[in-house]
């Protein structure tokens, strides 16, 4: 008979909630990647117990971070809600012509945006079902999510490179519609006139952030960029198409917070959440701004730097026990 997996119970304070919360929330948005930082972040605190929960097949921290993605999906909603008011009324029409058979299907630009959507949600979201548990239970460990922060940093590095070939330059004249003036990068592709083989392509990119230490805001953002968006164009893509994933996401592990794993933590879930999604509005805020002008390269920076000495910082604290890096069984 198979063996059922032992729950690990967590001492989660308000304190401890709160600050992870913050973390959650400024770094699911920040390319920094936010699974990597619930990772590292109570490994440097001295969590220990937090630190074997990430990566358990099930515990009390899991129903936790469930609270925090659920807040931070509300955030981008509310921060985009008239682009959300937009793309599904333009998904409905499009529903309502297909049962007329009045084709075209899709005539605007906001339909369009609307499927293409949805095709960068099938990548992530068919891998999450099937490999997101046993990618946690491996790699979500400190010594992982520091090598992929470094990983995380060489890819962003990567995309400011390739954004600056001629290739992809020439992408923003090669499609229809006039290109966008960006002050950044030059003449740019709208982001409407993307394929939806390159958001099937895009949307591969963002399965990358299963791996604690991708950041899933950071790959959609060089997938978007290696096609021939702005910068600006590209965070908003990211944003878009990360908030039915991240929703999704909640709401799938809503039944772990529901239940038995929530016991004793509800309280402190709702206030971390509450932390969380008020950091990422500030967040969305912050960076719609910043990509205006601004490019990956300091947060490439920070995730080259931080991958390497948090990794041994963590190392020097003895976190890395056996109890801590063996997978839940």
């Amino acid at each position: 008979m198979p063996v059922a997996a032992a729950v690990v119970h967590i001492h989660l304070t308000f304190l401890r909630a709160i600050v992870i919360g913050l973390v959650q929330g400024v770094t699911e948005l920040f390319p920094i990647s936010s699974l990597g930082h619930s990772v590292l972040l109570p490994a440097i605190l001295g969590w220990h117990d937090l630190v074997t929960g990430q990566s358990a097949s099930e515990s009390g921290y899991l129903a936790f971070i469930v609270g925090l993605h659920v807040a931070t999906a509300i955030a981008l909603v509310v921060y985009f809600w008239r682009d959300w008011l937009r793309i599904v009324s333009g998904g409905l029409r499009t529903l309502g012509r297909i049962a007329r058979r009045d084709a075209p299907y899709i005539r605007s630009s906001d339909e369009r945006l609307c499927w293409l959507l949805v095709v960068v949600t099938i990548p992530v979201g068919a891998l999450g079902v099937l490999l997101e548990h046993k990618l946690r239970t491996v790699f979500a460990k400190p010594t992982a999510a520091g090598i992929f922060l470094f990983v995380n940093g060489l890819i962003l590095l990567a995309g400011e490179r390739l954004r600056r070939r001629d290739e992809v330059r020439a992408l923003a004249t090669a499609g229809s519609g006039e290109p966008v003036a960006s002050p950044v990068d030059g003449p740019s592709r709208r982001l409407e006139t993307l394929s939806y083989r390159e958001g099937l392509i895009i949307g591969a990119f963002q399965s990358l952030a299963l791996l604690a230490g991708i950041s899933r805001s950071g790959v959609t953002m060089v997938g978007g960029l290696v096609r021939g968006l702005d910068h600006e164009d590209a965070a908003h893509f990211s944003f878009l198409a990360a908030t039915p994933v991240i929703f999704a996401a909640g709401v799938y592990k809503l039944p772990d917070l529901a239940g038995h794993l929530g016991d004793g933590i509800r309280g402190q879930v709702l206030a971390g959440s509450v932390a969380a999604g008020l950091a990422a509005y500030a967040a969305v805020r912050v960076l719609m701004r910043y990509f205006e002008t601004r490019t990956l390269t300091p947060f490439a920076m920070y995730c080259l730097a931080a991958g390497c000495r948090l990794r041994d910082r963590v190392r020097l604290r003895g976190v890395l026990t056996p109890e801590a890096t063996q997978p839940a069984r």
